[in-house]
């Protein structure tokens, strides 16, 4: 039994490390990639392109709560990408006091552009994999993000 139990915990031990190693560097690929959309642009940059080509037009407030980040931060990096003109903001015809944000036509093709490249760069990593192990890690991934989401709803913290 203590045999099982030490190398369950090593099994978790492993997970963690390589979580955490993937997850560092996710933040550098995600730096980069944000330099690909804009030379000026910080790491946070990309993943907020990427929330507002999937999302369309949303509230500040909405990306600030996807992020986990309070409305001053969100507005400061929003209010960076406006000044670029990679988005544009506005009031919510419904109720002026809400600022809407969305792509510009120059932030959605800067932004595709990276994203191609990102996917090239996927391709490029992961082409020798079998099309099975690709889709097994896929459905693993999948499950892992949705067992984080799961939790990050009960726990109130971002997804």
């Amino acid at each position: 039994m203590a045999e099982e139990l030490a190398g369950s915990e090593a099994v978790f031990r492993a997970v963690e490390r390589e979580v955490a190693l993937m997850f560092r560097r996710g933040r550098a690929r995600s730096a980069e990639m944000s330099r690909l959309v804009h030379p000026k642009l910080e790491g946070l940059a990309y993943s907020l392109l990427a929330h507002l080509s999937e999302a369309g037009q949303v509230r500040v407030t909405d990306v600030g709560a996807h992020f986990g980040v309070g409305k001053a931060t969100i507005s400061r990096q929003i209010k960076a990408l406006e000044e670029l003109g990679l988005v544009a903001r506005e009031s919510d015809p419904l109720d002026g006091r809400v600022s809407l944000v969305s792509l510009t036509e120059d932030g959605a093709r800067r932004y595709w552009r990276a994203h191609e490249h990102r996917i090239a760069s996927f391709r490029a990593m992961l082409g020798a994999w079998e099309p099975a192990e690709l889709a097994q890690f896929a459905r693993l991934l999948a499950r892992f993000n949705e067992t984080v989401a799961t939790v990050a709803r009960r726990e109130g913290w971002a997804e």
